[in-house]
Order: C-alpha cells, then structure tokens, then sequence
C-alpha cells in the first residue's frame, strides 16, 4: 500500500468514526434529557407526598407540645398543693394567696400557668382544717384559668 492509499484509508476510517460517534452522540442526547429531568407528574406526586408527611408531622407535633404542657400544669398544681399544705401545717393558717407562699419560701416563684402563659391560677377558698391547732381558713387549693379541655377531654380548671 502507498501511503497515500494509507492515509485516505485512516481518513475513510475517522469519517466513520465521526459519524457513527454523532449518530450515537443524538440517540443519547434525547435519552439524556429524558432520563436527566422529571415530568410534571411526577414532581406533583413527589410534592403531594411530601405535603402528606408534613401535615402527618405538625400534627404529631402539636399534640406531643400539648401533652408537654398538660405535664407541665400536673407538675405544677402538685407542687402549689404540697406548698399550701406544708404552709398550712406550719403556720397553722392556709395562705391567703399564692404570694404568701412565695413570700414564706415555700414556693420559688409563683409558677406559670402552661395553659394560658399567665400566673392567672384560680385559688379555692373552703373552710377546711387540717390539723386541730389550725386557726382561720383560706386557700385550699388552685387551678388553672385555662377553659380549654386537655386530651383526655376533661377542662383544665377541673384538675
């Protein structure tokens, strides 16, 4: 062979090459941007999906938030009872408010209702005696001014 018929033959052979490469280059350019992209149904399901979980999530999250707070009251209206008592038993009189009980020590500080985000608690005055040398009558116990019923569906200002 001449290397002039070698030379024709390798551009013979690049031409090939070449075209075949564009062919193969165009069947997957189109495959390319199909496979590369969503269509518009599938992004709306995806989104619906999406909006589904979020919805489910708020409200689990709300419900846990409120369950917090509905433990956050029983704490609370546990430790005011405890204080009324043991100030009752030592000074041999009820308290008259919940500020007497944060004055006396026996409360750190007048707690907030979870319910309403106040310090708006609702004493019950009843002329109960709790040890025989008890003298007078006052604040027996509290409650919260929350309206709202909890989860167990009884209202806050019953507990």
């Amino acid at each position: 062979m001449a290397t002039g018929d070698a030379g024709k033959m390798r551009e013979i052979h690049l031409y090939g090459l070449l075209h075949r490469l564009k062919k193969q280059r165009r069947r997957c350019g189109s495959r390319s941007w199909r496979a590369a992209g969503f269509t518009l149904i599938e992004l709306m399901i995806v989104i619906t999906i999406i909006l589904i979980l979020l919805g489910i999530a708020a409200t689990s999250y709300t419900k846990s938030v409120r369950r917090a707070r509905e433990a956050v009251l029983r704490s609370d209206l546990q430790d005011i009872r405890k204080a009324i008592d043991n100030y009752t038993l030592d000074k041999q009189a009820p308290p008259q408010s919940l500020q007497d009980l944060y004055d006396a020590k026996y409360l750190h500080s007048v707690p907030i209702d979870p319910m309403t985000q106040q310090a708006d608690w609702v004493p019950q005055f009843d002329p109960v005696v709790l040890s025989p040398d008890q003298n007078g009558t006052g604040m027996t116990d509290v409650h919260s001014n929350s309206d709202q019923t909890s989860l167990e569906g009884t209202p806050y200002n019953t507990w």
